[in-house]
């Protein structure tokens, strides 16, 4: 009996491209005449544009044209209604008018026939402002609160003063930028009235759509590609001004033209992870079960768009609480707008509640793990329903007995090594597993192999491999006669590659369309008077290696490449997808985790120094355990860098960020991360998807930062509610 393919270690299909440099991304392609467009940024952070010189620039030889609001045409920007749209309001139309929104807005684009002479011109541009202080911190905002957000069940006031203890505290998360390998790039070509993109996104059809609405043409006149994005972290799920600013360069000058940011362009040119003040009110009665809490979320976004987090789910289902408010209020600041990054929303949410969960435990005098056991719930309290699965109990069991979490003393500054002052701390990660409609084309070659496509994207975690090994097993295949195609919007579609729901969604597709594709091929053999199948029940057919049989005489039968040959088809195609069901509306369906980090912190320095990051994981069916364990490392590292590093640093006088480099702004290392690994629970969740998985991509960072938090507080005694937890804070 042949090995599926799904459910073992298998390296990279695509690891080889990649390593050799064959792999092509958004900048790469080789796209005959293109030229260079660099973009001249804005250097005030509100206000408005008085001039724009462009003299010396236009006079270098090479240069073919400098775009301002002052000769841009005007663009249609019909509605955007592609999935998911992340801000409410008015996005930015770039050199549509004179007004300045955020520091390092874009305000011209300057084209040349090389890139050194583009970015020399970009440099002689004169742009003159009437500039005026932004606002760009929570308590000073750029205009009233945004409507909240309000949820209440059962009632907070009655319940509160009734608690035996009471824990009120306040959190903050500081601003975080995403900082791909990949730079976003974009190369344009117009053929006619007819847009090729060549882009770094998350999401093809987005950018189709995207595109299609500013100016005015339909949809399929606008073709994405897309094959490899190296890393985007949620970055690349929206069309930001430079892809326009692309296209609207290769329309004027009638050229291709390539646009890739700077490494600091990044930092204004794309979105980040909102800085978000989380207070919370805990309940709790002598024996620490909840019996209320409160809410009061506080969230930066910009002034011309309203972007929220989904920052309410973790505080409504994670532990049975049966009075809960929570008020969600977005602030519009004079900055860009934010957008998703990896664990949108829970990983921000997940540190407040699970530090406050902590000091709870630690005013009770009780475990932390025994206090969040104490409070798991037998269903949704949000909802209701039923859970698909739920299994952190056996998560925080088997992390509990590898870390040997039950031999330490919850006395915090209880163990040393050295000047090094030793913690442990814990916490639980959940992320909701998200569903949406996908389609696939799978095709028959004649000889004998198979081409599947959806117009999906691969950013890093192995959306290739896992396809591919979807796909060979449900057509009878090895893994190498699988092909899998992705990253272009001609392809069936898909939804975006982000919120951990790819392989629950494209996987499920491709699972249909090659059960589709294989059950034509059993027909034709047994309808086939040459088949050595004819006349059998199409049920007792199976394929292996390419070769259809009986399952109870597999010396009866043929490959695939015989058929075809016999019946004088050169191929056979068949189109599937998925679409989830009622079971939204009628299961929870989330991924779990425990999360255990030991940290080291030196006790004159201040400094903090990770020794170890476990994270034990109920994820459902792992299609690739290789996959799986490269997923949750890089997870956690984000997570660490979260907790210790990760901080954009803004100047108040005229938004500018003053740390936007690698250089200044700090990521980790490898010195940083010196034993990271994951454990994932067996079994799957056939509740949530056909091919009973989870998603793995965000819950491995949620619950990375607190359970650090928790750990440097084990440690010192020191309780640091601000992220990144820095030297100074412990001092």
């Amino acid at each position: 009996m042949t090995r599926p393919a799904a459910g073992t270690p298998v390296s990279r299909v695509d690891g080889r491209l990649k390593v050799t440099g064959q792999a092509t991304y958004a900048a790469e392609h080789d796209v005959p005449g293109v030229v260079h467009g660099v973009i001249v940024t804005s250097t005030v952070g509100r206000g408005r544009i008085t001039a724009v010189d462009t003299r010396a620039a236009l006079a270098q030889p090479g240069v073919l044209t400098a775009i301002s609001h002052l000769n841009a045409p005007k663009l249609p920007y019909r509605p955007f209604h592609g999935i998911p749209d992340p801000a409410r309001g008015e996005r930015l139309r770039v050199f549509q008018d004179d007004r300045v929104r955020f520091f390092g807005q874009p305000v011209a684009v300057v084209v040349a026939e090389t890139l050194e002479i583009a970015q020399h011109a970009a440099s002689l541009v004169r742009v003159g402002y009437d500039g005026e202080r932004p606002a760009t911190d929570l308590d000073t905002p750029a205009g009233s609160p945004n409507q909240p957000e309000n949820y209440q069940r059962g009632n907070v006031d009655q319940a509160l003063p009734q608690a035996h203890t009471r824990l009120e505290r306040t959190y903050r998360l500081n601003r975080e930028h995403h900082n791909p390998m990949e730079p976003h790039a974009t190369i344009a070509r117009w053929d006619g009235d007819r847009l090729t993109l060549w882009d770094k996104t998350q999401i093809v059809l987005n950018t189709q759509a995207d595109l299609a609405g500013v100016f005015g043409i339909p949809e399929q006149s606008v073709r994405v590609i897309s094959p490899f994005v190296g890393g985007a972290f949620g970055s690349a799920l929206r069309a930001w001004p430079h892809v326009t600013i692309a296209a609207l360069a290769a329309r004027e000058v009638r050229r291709p033209v390539k646009v890739v940011l700077t490494r600091k362009q990044l930092y204004t040119g794309t979105g980040h992870r909102p800085v978000t003040e989380y207070k919370l009110t805990l309940g709790a009665d002598q024996g620490g079960r909840l019996t209320a809490a409160v809410h009061d979320i506080r969230a930066e976004t910009s002034a011309y768009e309203d972007y929220r987090e989904a920052l309410t789910g973790l505080g409504q289902m994670l532990y049975a609480t049966p009075h809960v408010r929570q008020t969600y209020r977005s602030i519009p600041l004079d900055i860009n707008t934010p957008t998703y990054m990896r664990g949108p929303g829970s990983a921000t949410a997940a540190f407040a509640i699970e530090c406050a969960m902590d000091e709870l435990a630690h005013d009770l005098g009780m475990d932390p793990i025994e206090l969040r056991l104490r409070n798991e719930p037998d269903r949704d309290p949000g909802t209701g329903v039923p859970f698909s699965t739920r299994r952190l109990r056996e998560c925080f069991r088997v992390g509990s007995r590898t870390v040997g979490w039950d031999e330490r003393d919850r006395k915090p500054r209880s163990a040393r090594d050295g000047n090094w002052l030793l913690g442990t701390g814990v916490a639980v990660a959940t992320y909701h597993t998200q569903r949406a409609p996908a389609q696939a084309l799978a095709r028959l070659q004649a000889d004998g192999t198979a081409i599947v496509q959806c117009a999906t994207s691969d950013m890093g975690p192995g959306t290739y491999t896992s396809m591919t090994q979807v796909a060979a097993d449900a057509l009878g295949l090895p893994i190498a006669g699988v092909r899998f195609q992705l990253g272009d919007s001609t392809m069936p579609p898909a939804p975006p590659h982000g919120g951990s729901m790819t392989m629950a969604s494209v996987g499920s597709a491709v699972q249909d369309t090659c059960d589709k594709l294989r059950r034509q091929a059993v027909r034709l053999a047994v309808e086939d008077s040459g088949s050595p199948l004819h006349g059998a029940s199409a049920d007792d057919v199976v394929v292996q290696n390419g070769r259809l049989h009986l399952r109870d005489d597999p010396g009866r039968g043929e490959t695939y490449r015989q058929l075809l040959a016999r019946t004088n088809r050169p191929h056979l195609e068949a189109r599937g997808g998925y679409a989830p069901g009622d079971e939204v509306e009628r299961f929870s369906t989330h991924a779990y985790g425990a999360v255990f980090a030991q940290v080291a912190v030196d006790e004159r320095l201040g400094l903090v120094r990770i020794r170890r990051v476990l994270g034990v994981y109920d994820a459902g069916r792992i299609i690739n355990p290789k996959l799986a364990e490269s997923q949750a490392i890089g997870g956690m590292v984000g997570g660490i860098g979260m907790a210790l590093l990760e901080h954009t640093v803004t100047d108040p006088r005229d938004g500018r960020i003053v740390n936007a480099n690698l250089a200044d702004y700090l990521v980790p290392v490898n010195a940083d991360v010196p034993d990271v690994n994951a454990i994932y629970l067996g079994g799957d969740d056939r509740t949530a998807d056909p091919i009973g998985v989870k998603g793995l991509g965000e819950v491995v960072i949620v619950g990375v930062a607190p359970a650090i938090a928790n750990a440097v507080f084990h440690a010192t005694g020191r309780r640091i509610r601000e992220l990144p937890i820095t030297a100074e804070a412990l001092l």
